[in-house]
């Protein structure tokens, strides 16, 4: 008879003492259970004491998580964390040196349980740990245990980042712009700044008047991968809290800027250079959160071309007028100008319309509709200037045709704006678990406009290759995206690789791959073999189910995403192999291979399995902050939801973890597997199935109806007699 389900069989541990093997019973109090513990012991004065986890983060067990503890988990009394609290605080405030230094080891490690921290933070232990900070007097270890102690007290939310010092936060900038200071401080330093930066509003000024650009750029070129995190992170929290108004403000000493007006220098040479050359081409692989930070400050620098996205162009405004004048004397030379008006009207009509506007009589009104808004008059611009014998050339050689296949460059150059603001997401925000950064999109001070320049080309050099004319239009652009994007995948590491990989993906070749993933789709289409298309579906259902379900039996690791991110931990979750049960379990470091059931001290029955939900549906989803909560984080985020009430929430790592689990965990609940991982599955494997069953039928033409029945014979003395 299996034992009730509020009944829990533990080992409880003291040092010095032999482990007690009780069950806890989940309805008596949790004071009751220390005091028969301590009991068992002989302690006196149990309510000093508590019950924390053995393994682990060692948490301490409080009534609202008792309801987590599983068969065969090995706790430890400890003291309480009231009095762990005051102990600490005592100790921390010490004369003696090594005692201060063993309490803020201590109190480093017991800062990131939240019920200690909860202790710990009413006794003003956060105001004696920032004073400690202010005084000057802590160096080495003993700062570095200190400043960690006070990210993970704050972490916890309990105290607003706003009540934090001035001179607080100018000790804490003093550290990051000393010239040699020890890693573990200038890394805990960094990271207090950036949650100031993310957390308060009102100090984020203040911050952002204490760092420049030239101090953070040193710590951009150490070797270590991490400070060099810390020191980005901290570029771009600054960047995405700055008031739109400052973000585009021109200075000219570049290096004494404060950060509060850095987004303008993000092209600045020297600040890209050190990018490249000390992080992107260094001689360390970049790990997965530099690849973050690297992917936001690509987000962050592209969204500053969102306000001229955004901004129409209006008619009226003569210095906008006088944008297109000089593309037109750029590409048609135009310095005389005929006498009369109505003469110069005329050959300005003439002119735009060679130019390729839609509006030849006032192309302005081309540039009214946003997106792209006055950034593809930008990108125009820049072409015709930085670019001229290109722009030239693309203009006279539509201009000169006469047979209806000339490629309007206007038109495209407008359109072309609009696509690559849609490609690169420009004006989104950072996607948080998002690693797609660009490299080459570092190699150049003005790396969008080029980018532009690159693919206006190729849109000039398809359209040719098309020989389209103007009701071709949107399938020229539709071939030129995919050009792009086709390209854009296999992340060129600069420009001139860029090209020449959109070279090789002319349009000849972008017809030649879609003919080739074509292929397993539209096969045959006769009766015949849509009847054995039906027939082998099932199997083939069936295969893909199986291989669902073995993934989940492997596992998946999965992130939990906190206030900081780079402090990030992992827990991991594996079905078991007689499918009844999902474990899982917090881990602290991405395993490297197979996750034993042991290590996962949780578990959910199947049948306890409610529902699964997605997106916008999941718990976790409803209360994430605007940076979180895009469309991208939507897309991999589901939850388990059990009994009784709890839900279990997953971000998966990407779209084909998220597929798979989707269809495993419909198929654990007997649903239809609907993912689109699961559509290309069925397609490529039923197309594969097909093709080596009518591998004799090759070259032979399939009838659309069966053949007729032969009549039946006259005679059956055809038939041979055994008798």
């Amino acid at each position: 008879m299996p034992p009730p389900s509020d009944i829990v069989k533990v080992a409880i541990e003291w040092p010095g003492a032999n482990a007690q093997l009780i069950e806890i019973d989940q309805k008596k109090p949790l004071s009751s259970i220390i005091r028969e513990v301590c009991d068992g012991w002989s302690l006196s004065g149990s309510e000093q004491f508590a019950l924390r986890y053995a393994d682990g983060p060692q948490l301490y067990i409080t009534e609202q998580s008792r309801g987590e503890i599983k068969n065969g988990t090995i706790l430890r009394l400890a003291i309480s964390p009231t009095r762990a609290a005051r102990q600490l605080l005592e100790r921390i405030q010490s004369h003696g040196i090594d005692a201060r230094l063993e309490a803020l080891k201590e109190l480093a490690k017991l800062s990131a349980d939240p019920t200690f921290a909860t202790e710990f933070i009413n006794m003003e232990g956060i105001g004696t740990l920032a004073r400690l900070v202010e005084s000057g007097t802590h160096f080495g270890e003993m700062l570095a245990f200190t400043l960690t102690a006070f990210l993970e007290l704050m972490d916890h939310g309990i105290v607003s980042w706003d009540l934090i010092s001035l001179s607080f936060i100018k000790q804490i900038a003093g550290y990051v712009n000393q010239p040699m200071v020890d890693v573990s401080i200038l890394q805990r330093s960094l990271a207090i700044l950036e949650s100031i930066v993310l957390n308060s509003h009102s100090l984020y000024q203040r911050v952002a008047q204490e760092i420049t650009v030239g101090q953070l750029i040193a710590h951009l070129q150490v070797s270590n991968q991490e400070i060099q995190t810390y020191a980005i992170a901290l570029i771009n929290a600054l960047f995405l809290k700055a008031p739109e108004d400052r973000r585009q403000e021109e200075h000219t000493n570049v290096m004494d800027l404060p950060l509060t007006e850095m987004a303008s220098t993000l092209a600045q040479k020297h600040l890209r250079s050190i990018i490249l050359n000390h992080i992107i081409r260094g001689n360390r692989p970049i790990k997965a959160e530099m690849a973050h930070q690297l992917y936001v400050l690509q987000v962050l620098t592209f969204n500053l071309l969102e306000e001229r996205m955004m901004t129409k162009m209006d008619p009226s405004d003569q210095m906008q007028r006088d944008i297109i004048f000089e593309l037109r004397r750029i590409a048609f030379d135009g310095d005389s100008d005929p006498g009369g008006t109505e003469k110069r009207k005329a050959m300005y009509t003439k002119d735009y319309k060679m130019l390729g506007f839609t509006n030849h009589v006032n192309p302005a009104v081309d540039f009214t509709q946003t997106p792209p808004g006055m950034l593809a008059l930008d990108n125009m611009l820049y072409l015709a200037r930085l670019h001229q014998d290109t722009y030239i050339r693309i203009v006279l050689e539509n201009s000169s045709r006469e047979d209806k296949h000339e490629c309007p460059f206007g038109r495209c150059a407008i359109e072309l704006t609009r696509m690559l603001c849609e490609i690169l997401q420009v004006g989104e925000l950072p996607n948080e678990g998002c690693n797609d950064y660009h490299p080459m999109f570092f190699t150049h001070d003005r790396a969008w406009e080029e980018f532009f320049c690159i693919c206006i080309q190729l849109l000039n050099k398809t359209w040719k290759e098309m020989r389209a004319t103007a009701e071709d239009f949107n399938k020229v652009m539709q071939v030129v995206r995919e050009q792009i994007t086709r390209a854009l995948a296999m992340k060129p590491t600069s420009l001139d690789q860029l090209k020449s990989k959109l070279r090789a993906l002319s349009y000849s070749e972008i017809l030649r791959l879609r003919q080739s993933e074509r292929m397993s789709q539209d096969d045959f289409q006769s009766p015949p073999i849509i009847e054995l298309r039906e027939r082998i579906q099932p199997e083939i259902l069936e295969l893909i189910k199986q291989q669902r379900l073995n993934r989940l039996c492997e596992g998946s690791c999965f992130r939990k995403v906190g206030n900081r991110r780079r402090q990030e931990k992992f827990w991991f979750c594996r079905l078991s192999l007689n499918h009844k049960v999902l474990h899982y379990g917090d881990l602290d470091d991405p395993p490297q291979g197979e996750v034993p059931f042991e290590m996962l001290s949780d578990k959910i029955p199947v049948s306890d399995i409610k529902s699964v939900v997605t997106g916008k549906d999941c718990p976790h989803m409803k209360e994430k902050s605007a940076l979180k909560q895009n469309k991208e984080v939507l897309e991999l985020a589901f939850s388990i939801l059990y009994d009784p009430d709890e839900a279990l929430n997953f971000v998966a790592p990407n779209k084909y973890e998220y597929c798979v689990w989707i269809d495993g965990l419909s198929a654990l609940l007997g649903r239809e597997m609907n993912s689109d991982l699961t559509r290309s599955d069925l397609d490529t494997l039923i197309s594969m199935e097909m093709k080596l069953r009518l591998l004799d039928l090759e070259n032979i033409a399939i009838p659309d109806a069966p053949p007729p029945v032969p009549k039946e014979p006259s005679t059956y003395n055809f038939t041979y007699n055994y008798g």
